[in-house]
């Protein structure tokens, strides 16, 4: 048992930022990606709950960055060096990017998981943020919940039992 003294919690197309002893969770992972971004040695971890890959598909007048794959990651580091982390020190644990119908058409637009799985880890590349760990594809949701203690991605899919990565 891992005891915490928050959880902080992200929303769909939302991020946020913990320190050390807290946790932050998301879930409603179907197609969306949870990305976590983390730096060790101060225990700092950010997350960001990714809808779609790629900002150019946005139509609203004012961007969220958090919605989408590119501009996503690209805050996320961003707010994460703001409070001290060091980009060369950030690692990434991940999980979601499911295909949660199934589609008669081969059409790329209805691939939205493999899609934004794709689109976060060109972004993760050009900040050359590892991967650690990750759970992606598959066709369930998934909540996922981070530790900043222990460096633990919890992964509970649905049907299934929780997985530590």
């Amino acid at each position: 048992m891992i005891v915490v003294d928050t959880v902080v919690r992200v929303g769909i197309a939302d991020m946020n930022i913990v320190s050390k002893g807290s946790s932050i969770r998301t879930s409603g992972l179907g197609s969306c990606i949870g990305v976590v971004l983390y730096d060790e040695l101060i225990k700092l971890a950010g997350m960001v709950h990714v809808m779609l890959p790629h900002s150019s598909l946005g139509k609203e007048p004012s961007m969220n960055l958090a919605k989408y794959a590119d501009t996503g990651v690209d805050e996320l580091v961003r707010q994460l060096r703001e409070r001290g982390a060091k980009v060369e020190r950030l690692k990434c644990k991940m999980a979601g990017g499911a295909q949660m119908f199934q589609f008669k058409s081969k059409s790329d637009v209805m691939r939205i998981g493999p899609r934004n799985a794709e689109a976060v880890k060109e972004a993760l590349l050009k900040h050359r943020v590892p991967i650690i760990a990750e759970d992606l594809g598959g066709n369930k949701g998934r909540t996922i919940e981070f530790f900043t203690s222990t460096g633990i991605l919890h992964v509970r899919t649905v049907n299934e039992e929780t997985r530590e990565l």
